[in-house]
């Protein structure tokens, strides 16, 4: 699957206006498969604030949702696995952390959170096009 990564990015961009990060990205990446965007929406749901609102406990959703996404468009374990990695890397080495305390204040300053949310998409849609 090849994905386009300038429709992508408005697509999470404008789920973000509604959605948390873990659903855009998740939903943003994948809504051109064979999986409804409310399954989606809810698969996500959970990684939200820093996974179920922990913030300093949990990861960015940006993170987590384009983890899930690599999961279902990728179907080799062995690539889902270095995907993953290469796309953890290059957000901490962009955000500093992966942590969602750290980028949002601790959920009150989400300034930076679209824009999380479009970098680990296009991270995911270069990844996956290689």
């Amino acid at each position: 699957m090849e994905l386009d990564s300038s429709k992508v990015e408005k697509k999470i961009e404008e789920l973000r206006e509604t959605k948390s990060c873990s659903q855009s990205t998740l939903m943003g990446l994948c809504e051109d498969t064979e999986y409804s965007q409310d399954d989606l929406s809810k698969i996500a749901s959970g990684f939200s604030g820093g996974i179920g609102g922990t913030f300093a406990e949990g990861s960015c959703g940006a993170v987590t949702g384009a983890t899930l996404a690599i999961g279902l468009l990728e179907e080799d374990e062995d690539k889902i696995k270095a995907y993953t990695k290469e796309l953890f890397e290059a957000f901490k080495d962009k955000y500093t952390s992966v942590r969602c305390d750290i980028i949002s204040k601790n959920g009150e300053d989400k300034t930076l959170c679209t824009e999380c949310c479009v970098f680990a998409g296009k991270k995911v849609c270069d990844l996956i096009n290689k």
